[in-house]
Formats: C-alpha cells, structure tokens, sequence
C-alpha cells in the first residue's frame, strides 16, 4: 500500500489541510474524509469499510496537529481551561459510545450519508459567515457534561474534531469568539483521542482490512498526512493575516458542497 504514488498523494492532502486549517481555523475532517475515501476505494477496499477508515483516520490525525494548535493558543493564554475540565469528561463519554458502540454497528453508506449532512451544514455556516447572537452564559457542570457528550459523540461519527458545533455554542454562551476557537483547539485533543481508541478496540475483528491497519485507523496514511499537516499550518495561520479570509472561507464553502455531494454518491454505493 506503500507505493510512490500513494506517498505523494497523502502527502499533497497533507500540505493542503495543514494550510487550510491555519488560514481558515477549519479541521481537516471536511477534507481528509472524502479524499481518504476515495484513496482507499482506488486500492479495492470496499466502500462500506473505506468509509469507515477514511472516518478513523481523519480522527487520529487530530491526535497530533491539536498538540501544536494547542500550544499556541495556550502561550497568549486564549484557551479556557476551566470549559475544558467540564466538556472533556462529556466529549470522552460521547466518544467512546460513537467509536466504541455505534460507529461499528452502523454501515458505511449511513455514515456517508451523515457526513455528507454534516459537510453541508458546516459549508452553509461558513458561506453566509453567520456566528449565533450570544444570549447567555456557560451551562453548569451536568449542561457541559450533556453538551461534551453531545459534541464527542458527533465528532466520533463523522471524523471531525467538533469545532463547527463547540465554536457556536461557547460563542452563543458569551464565551468571546478569540477564547471559543482556542478552547475548541484545546478540546480536539480529548475528542480525538477517545475516539481512536474506540477505532482501533472495534476494529480489531474486521476482517479484508489493507494492509498497514491498526483496526480502522489507516496508519501509512496517518504517518504522512499527520508530519505533513503539522509543516504547513503554521503558513497557513501566517497567511491568514495577509489574505482576504472571508472571500476565501465562501470558495472553501463551495468545495465542500462539492465535497458532501461525492459523499452522498458514495454513500448510495456503499455497501
């Protein structure tokens, strides 16, 4: 599976979600997962299970390109740690139920399906840059553990690292925009990392998986898409200074649409 071509095509998908998730805050699921997909079904693996690979591996790319986000935002002390400590306990819970449970009992086609909805959902969001009216205050501690549940166990079914559901609901709870997308940063960590777990334990009884699997998780894939990410995101969060972000996030928006609708055409084929 480790061939020149397969190299240099997870590669260049690294590069280009490294930048773009730098220029435009955005996580590399809405990219990886349909890209992954396609890779995947090239080299024969059936679309039913190329989903649910190109899902996990997206997810475990987090694990890494989270770590240097994080560390950033934290050194101009943007991340709200007290959010953290009362949504990860949540975001954890959420997630092994949808990586651990759910996620293997699903088929492909559904899950296809879904992200495309969700790939939708988020492209409109960013095309009409709409941000929710804040209207109250964080929740208190069991409204943060529902809210964390809800955020990981979303994330778990469709690869992505929650920031287009966490940024809205700390914004829309008066958390101001600068700390939102910081403390969103900081909570990819735990959302990525429960989720994989659940990927590989319940993986681990699939069987025609390709070469290089660790249950769901693609791992060539992972190593070059995670080491080429981390290079380029930081040019991307240096560019977003200099370049017309707004302008940009409607072109983003329009390949996304394009993006869910090759899901939704997967998804009919899946099996």
């Amino acid at each position: 599976m480790l061939d020149p071509l397969l190299i240099v095509e997870l590669g260049l998908l690294g590069l280009c979600t490294g930048f773009l998730a730098g220029l435009l805050g955005i996580g590399g699921g809405m990219l990886l997962v349909p890209f992954l997909t396609y890779l995947l079904g090239a080299r024969q693996v059936a679309p039913d299970l190329a989903v649910k690979m190109a899902i996990a591996t997206s997810m475990a790319t987090i694990v890494f390109t989270s770590v240097s986000s994080v560390r950033a935002h934290h050194k101009r002390g943007a991340v709200r740690w007290d959010i953290v400590t009362k949504l990860a306990p949540g975001i954890v819970l959420g997630g092994f139920v949808a990586s651990l449970g759910v996620f293997a009992l699903l088929k492909g086609s559904f899950l296809a399906v879904f992200f495309g909805l969700f790939v939708s959902f988020s492209a409109v969001q960013m095309f009409l840059d709409k941000k929710p009216a804040p209207s109250r205050q964080m929740p208190g501690t069991a409204g943060q553990l529902g809210a964390g549940g809800f955020i990981g166990f979303l994330s778990g079914l469709v690869g992505a690292g929650g920031g287009f559901v966490s940024v809205p609901f700390m914004t829309w709870c008066n958390v101001p925009i600068h700390n939102a997308v910081a403390t969103s940063a900081a909570l990819g960590f735990p959302i990525a990392l429960a989720n994989v777990v659940g990927y590989v334990i319940s993986g681990q009884s699939v069987t025609s998986l390709p070469a290089g699997s660790l249950g769901y998780v693609w791992l060539p894939a992972l190593g070059v898409i995670a080491t080429c990410s981390v290079l380029t995101a930081p040019l991307g969060a240096k560019a977003a200074h200099n370049l017309p972000v707004k302008k940009l996030k409607r072109v983003f928006a329009s390949l996304l649409f394009g993006l869910a609708a090759y899901m939704f055409w997967t998804g009919a084929f899946a099996s």
